[in-house]
């Protein structure tokens, strides 16, 4: 526990199990979002929560601009977590953009991961017709970024309620929008820019370790589309289609969302 690597990323282990699940939050987010799943798995799993850099309660100090340009060197934090947690067949939950930060971790180190778990993931958010729809036009990226760049508090109380839908659970809306302006706004800026133009469908191919998608209904971040397409091109995927709306089920849903985790893994043989 005394390497700088988990007050870098604020790396926080719990549990009781010897399989380890590896839990990793999406853009604007930090680790305590995943509090209303983590108590359904601490009996049988080692839990590894930990906030990337520039979120949450991580070492704003170990922000580079050059390293968190990309995924890649938020996937290479993740892999430094594992070493440091000496972690391996880890069973990594990623949301959102996380989702691809524990591929491109996959890609690089396989030896280290057993399963991904993938909640709203997307290869690229951005369309590219004719033959991917990410949901968003590049000016709907661009007029999403320069809003954030002159209007940062007024950019996340109109972005957090788009990303969680359930209008019927407000509080959760204002918990993600408090998320949001308890970050650095140039560093989340930054962290927009790598998330938003990313694409990683050339990665897709690469991996060998299997996957779960985790694809929520009417999700505007992350549609359909996104998911079919993930599953023709991650080997040895499941796709399965939540009855949950919006963009963060194990915060809105967190039964289904927990069930469906419970009943992938069992089917796997790990529980």
């Amino acid at each position: 526990m005394n390497s700088p690597i988990f007050a870098r990323n604020n790396v926080q282990v719990q549990g009781n199990g010897a399989q380890t699940l590896m839990l990793a939050h999406g853009f604007g987010c930090d680790q305590n979002m995943w509090r209303f799943i983590t108590p359904a798995f601490k009996e049988n799993f080692q839990i590894v929560l930990f906030d990337h850099v520039g979120s949450g309660k991580s070492d704003l100090n170990a922000y580079d601009i050059e390293r968190h340009g990309n995924l890649q060197g938020y996937a290479d934090d993740v892999i430094e977590i594992c070493e440091a947690v000496e972690l391996e067949d880890v069973i990594f939950v990623g949301h959102s953009v996380s989702c691809m930060i524990g591929l491109l971790a996959s890609i690089r180190r396989p030896e280290l991961f057993s399963r991904l778990i993938m909640i709203g993931p997307s290869p690229c958010y951005m369309n590219h017709p004719p033959e991917y729809s990410g949901g968003f036009e590049h000016s709907d990226i661009e007029e999403l970024l320069a809003m954030m760049e002159k209007n940062y508090i007024g950019w996340a109380s109109f972005f957090a309620p788009t990303v969680m839908q359930n209008s019927e659970m407000p509080e959760l809306s204002e918990e993600l929008e408090g998320s949001f302006c308890s970050t650095n706004p140039k560093t989340t800026l930054r962290f927009a820019h790598t998330t938003f133009y990313a694409d990683n469908r050339a990665d897709l191919p690469k991996t060998k370790v299997p996957s779960l998608i985790m694809q929520c209904a009417e999700d505007i971040i992350a549609p359909l589309e996104v998911g079919q397409y993930l599953h023709a091109h991650l080997p040895g995927s499941t796709l399965h289609l939540m009855q949950a709306t919006g963009h963060c089920p194990h915060m809105s849903h967190p039964e289904e969302t927990i069930r469906v985790i419970q009943e992938y893994l069992a089917k796997a043989g790990v529980l």
